[in-house]
């Protein structure tokens, strides 16, 4: 799956381009709109990207549990050199390399929760300009009806693409969303 993105300042064409695609078989899972209006998105009732994937949380924490790991790994390793026997022997050396792993995922996550998503700091130009973003997740087989539903909305203009979440959590996601909708 590609993400392709497109980007406006008319946020009505969006909206009528939104509906265009579900309306063509797209979930609200692959569908999202990046702006710094969300209360205009909100009030359109319009999807947009979750407040956490605007951050960097994922994958800083992600570099912090390798930071930890191999720290972990040094830990042990210094076990082996002074050659530790007994259970005893060991407790400080694995209770040192849990923390120090678990201490560098949150430390990573901790630093994400500041730091802007990679993906959308390339936009944050535009957005600050008052542009939003269109982020349409698909198959790359569809890439062609993608590209003649987008062909009637004039002011949206094509601004490349990028990779998409997995098809396996889009499922789940709507799966989810399914389920919710289904229980009382």
């Amino acid at each position: 799956m590609r993400r392709y993105y497109y980007v406006s300042n008319d946020l009505t064409d969006i909206e009528k381009a939104e509906i265009d695609l579900f309306d063509a078989g797209y979930s609200q899972e692959q569908v999202h709109i990046l702006s710094q209006q969300d209360a205009e998105l909100e009030k359109r009732h319009l999807h947009e990207v979750n407040p956490f994937a605007r951050l960097d949380i994922l994958r800083s924490g992600l570099v912090g549990a390798a930071i930890g790991a191999s720290l972990a790994v040094i830990v042990v390793l210094i076990g082996f050199v002074y050659k530790a026997e007994t259970a005893i022997d060991w407790l400080p050396f694995v209770f040192l390399a849990a923390v120090l792993f678990f201490f560098s995922t949150w430390e990573g996550g901790f630093y994400g929760i500041q730091v802007r998503s990679a993906e959308f700091k390339r936009f944050q130009d535009l957005l600050n300009s008052g542009f939003h973003v269109l982020m349409v997740d698909t198959d790359t087989k569809d890439q062609d009806t993608l590209q003649r539903l987008m062909a009637y909305h004039e002011s949206l203009s094509d601004a490349g693409e990028g990779a998409a979440r997995p098809e396996w959590l889009i499922a789940s996601q709507r799966s989810f969303h399914a389920f919710v909708k289904a229980m009382p």
